[in-house]
């Protein structure tokens, strides 16, 4: 594939809730890849593998995903993301597209990762949020949540918070970014901004945060929790449902367009949605 003349790059949107996360799968099961790889076929005229920044989970979502490939297709970049929209579902949609260095790739040139985690809450659920959050109904100590997102600051060993499954590879990771705070009347949102993530990581913190929130745990819990580096400590995973991928960054690469600063809340059941609109 690099024997190919150009290296595209494109930051994706998607609604997951109909894939089998973003890794291609084998048909009839359809994830992301199978789609967007379909449709560039299309539109470039030869065989598309995209490399991705993040292998999302099934119903996990994404403002700011980041893929690229190589093609011999001519189509200016400034053309890219209007002809691939028309062609593709109204869950996906492409942003933005450009032509990178050859030596970039979307998941080994990223330097950090940022997670966003929404969980609803209140005496009665809002439908038109019921794929994109977690209902909590009984209220939620957000100061305490906080408090013990705080100890997640900095360079940790995770393991108490990775699940089995995942590629073997380092469990020490370190956060620049945590904070949990209220988006709205019933709505939380709680951000996280790292130099990278093991498998189910983030829906292990999210779970295990939760019930701080709720009181089961005490914030001097949690942190024994992390200090153990022993899933069978921590809480049951999040629901995949609240879970976007909310931007890529790469360091010194100025061709790379980050994806978003701030989301307001929205329901991305459509191509509008989805693009923040």
């Amino acid at each position: 594939m690099k024997a190919r003349r150009r290296n595209i790059a494109l930051t994706v949107a998607y609604d997951g809730t109909a894939y089998a996360g973003f890794q291609r799968q084998t048909p009839p099961i359809v994830a992301v890849q199978n789609v967007l790889e379909e449709k560039l076929h299309v539109i470039f005229g030869d065989s598309i593998e995209l490399a991705a920044a993040g292998r999302t989970d099934a119903g996990v979502h994404a403002y700011g995903q980041v893929v690229n490939f190589f093609t011999d297709g001519t189509i200016p970049t400034e053309r890219i993301a209007r002809a691939a929209n028309s062609l593709l579902p109204d869950d996906i949609v492409i942003k933005e597209a450009w032509e990178a260095d050859r030596a970039f790739s979307a998941r080994h040139s990223a330097t950090s990762k940022t997670y966003l985690y929404r969980i609803q809450t209140g005496e009665t659920p809002d439908p038109m949020m019921a794929r994109y959050a977690w209902y909590i109904r009984r209220p939620l100590d957000v100061a305490a949540m906080q408090a013990a997102l705080a100890l997640i600051l900095g360079t940790h060993d995770f393991s108490a918070f990775r699940a089995a499954g995942g590629a073997p590879m380092s469990p020490v990771r370190t956060m620049y970014e945590a904070e949990i705070h209220r988006a709205g009347t019933n709505l939380l949102e709680c951000r996280i901004h790292g130099s990278g993530f093991l498998y189910h990581m983030v829906r292990n913190l999210i779970g295990t945060l939760a019930n701080v929130g709720l009181g089961v745990l005490t914030v001097e819990d949690f942190a024994r929790i992390l200090a153990s580096k022993d899933r069978k400590n921590a809480s049951a995973t999040a629901p995949a449902r609240g879970l976007y991928l909310l931007d890529v960054r790469y360091d010194g690469a100025p061709y790379v367009q980050h994806a978003l600063t701030h989301c307001d809340k929205i329901e991305p059941s459509s191509k509008q949605a989805v693009d923040g609109k």
